[in-house]
């Protein structure tokens, strides 16, 4: 005989929020702030999404997402609330590498996201004729981009495929795992479509860019990483809110979600919770089951969505073994174009990049690799010990590192990245526009506004902004509600 469901039907200003990803916990973290109360629900028993430390060699390491933009302020603000302020670092190197055209080539300087201002800026990565090509662009007659254009499509159109295949191809699949030609610029990356709006060849468009970019004089790294791991911002964030008196659950579904005159009913499968509102934190294919009765038109624009697999393979050294691979000094890692054959698609030397990974294993060298890409991920499906093998066969060719890890893990991230085609900033305004008529209801997450830690965090700040201008009124004027547009850099892995 079934149980009868357990009902909590306290409301009080009772925010919910499902999903316990970097989002989910932002979200009531700022939520838990502007003096409501509070409970998070995650269905699985882990907090984080895909934010994870672990070990290899007993080294504690970032398993996921390994760095955030500094220059944007959310994630770096929420650390310092939380707690992890001293914590954060920079990289100790930034010195990156493309491995290209049969040797590692040093990433080249003065680009947007591998669009060159000038081409002599892409010298060495780009053969002579694809240097030609670039050079030749002024000559064009302008192409029109209308209210969105996929990335490659019209960077190759406009200097050519190598450009895309060699340079913008593997800068954007670091971050989206996706494919270039598929890739919204005006959501991937939002200031060079403006940029192109305004008409003009491209390469003066990246010019106008990198003159604003100089004017403002920014200082201070551009990534910060956090001591032990980006891993430990979740945990930090999950106990500041229960310090603040919200309620997290972990191991606990939602398996429905009903409105009322009085506002939402949330099912588990062993009660129903009351709220006054709802934030859904989760993956798109989760929140679109989760609103199909109340908001089917959110729920099929979120069924449409995407998403790219991918794994990590994380190895550990010793450091007298890896001291005989001269490529392996000073560099933080490398990327690696599709179009020259690979298995993996990016290594980063954890050791150099980050101090504290070196000053934790002083006698180890632990690097990554990533593997998988949107419509590639036949690789997913190998045994632990082949994608190991793979990694290792590359790392050979590209470093000249010959010896055995120590100790090897391989994390596989399903569902890991959403994908960002021509269109989903208008999918995004639909999906919102939607959720919006249903009062008390706001989405968040890497699915919307960038995959990177800080654009989850805004996404997250904006959604409990909102949520609090819906039950309190606009006359509280203390939260900032100011929408931000926001693109994603987060690393191999997404959150």
């Amino acid at each position: 005989m079934q149980r009868p469901l357990q009902r909590d039907t306290t409301r009080t200003g009772h925010a919910v929020v499902i999903g316990g990803g970097i989002a989910g916990l932002a979200a009531a973290h700022r939520l838990l702030a502007s003096g409501l109360r509070v409970t998070l629900l995650e269905a699985t028993a882990r907090l984080g999404g895909k934010l994870m430390t672990g070990e290899i060699a007993g080294t504690r390491v970032d398993l996921g997402a390994e760095s955030m933009l500094a220059r944007r302020p959310e994630a770096v603000e929420l650390a310092t609330a939380v707690g992890l302020g001293d914590r954060l670092q920079p990289p100790a190197t930034a010195t990156a590498s493309v491995w290209t055209r049969d040797a590692l080539r040093p990433m080249p300087q003065g680009h947007v996201m591998g669009v060159p201002g000038d081409p002599a800026a892409l010298s060495g990565v780009l053969s002579p004729e694809g240097l030609a090509r670039i050079a030749e662009e002024r000559d064009l007659t302008p192409t029109a981009v209308g209210d969105d254009v996929a990335v490659g499509s019209y960077v190759a159109d406009r200097l050519g495929r190598e450009v895309v295949d060699r340079l913008v191809e593997p800068l954007l699949g670091g971050v989206y795992a996706g494919d270039a030609y598929r890739i919204s610029m005006r959501a991937a990356v939002p200031q060079l479509f403006e940029a192109v709006k305004e008409g003009g060849p491209l390469l003066d468009g990246v010019l106008r860019l990198q003159e604003r970019a100089a004017a403002r004089q920014r200082t201070g790294p551009v990534f910060q990483g956090i001591e032990g791991g980006i891993g430990t911002l979740p945990g930090a964030v999950a106990a500041a809110v229960r310090a603040g008196g919200g309620e997290i659950l972990p191991e606990t579904p939602v398996l429905g979600l009903t409105r009322t005159g009085e506002g939402w009913d949330v099912r588990t499968d062993s009660r129903v919770i009351a709220a006054d509102a709802l934030v859904l934190a989760t993956p798109a294919w989760s929140a679109s089951t989760l609103l199909a009765a109340e908001c089917p038109a959110a729920s099929v624009e979120l069924a449409a969505v995407e998403y790219a697999s991918m794994a990590l393979v994380t190895m550990a050294f010793r450091r007298s073994d890896a001291e005989g691979a001269d490529a392996l000094r000073g560099r933080s890692g490398f990327l690696v174009p599709p179009v020259d054959g690979r298995t993996i698609k990016a290594a980063t030397f954890s050791s150099n990049k980050w101090q504290w990974v070196a000053d934790a294993a002083p006698g180890l060298f632990v690097l990554r690799t990533s593997l998988g890409r949107y419509g590639e991920e036949e690789h997913l499906h190998r045994e632990d010990s082949e994608l190991v093998d793979a990694s290792l066969a590359d790392l050979a060719t590209a470093t000249g590192l010959t010896a055995r890890p120590v100790d090897t893990g391989v994390t596989r991230w399903i569902g890991g990245l959403p994908q960002y085609p021509v269109g989903h900033l208008a999918r995004v305004a639909r999906i919102r526009d939607e959720v919006a008529k249903l009062p008390g209801l706001r989405v968040c997450g890497a699915v919307y506004d960038g995959v990177g830690i800080p654009a989850c965090v805004a996404s997250a700040h904006r959604a409990a902004d909102e949520i609090v201008r819906d039950l309190t009124g606009p006359a509280t004027g203390e939260i900032d509600n100011t929408p931000t547009r926001v693109r994603g850099a987060g690393g191999e892995a997404g959150q």
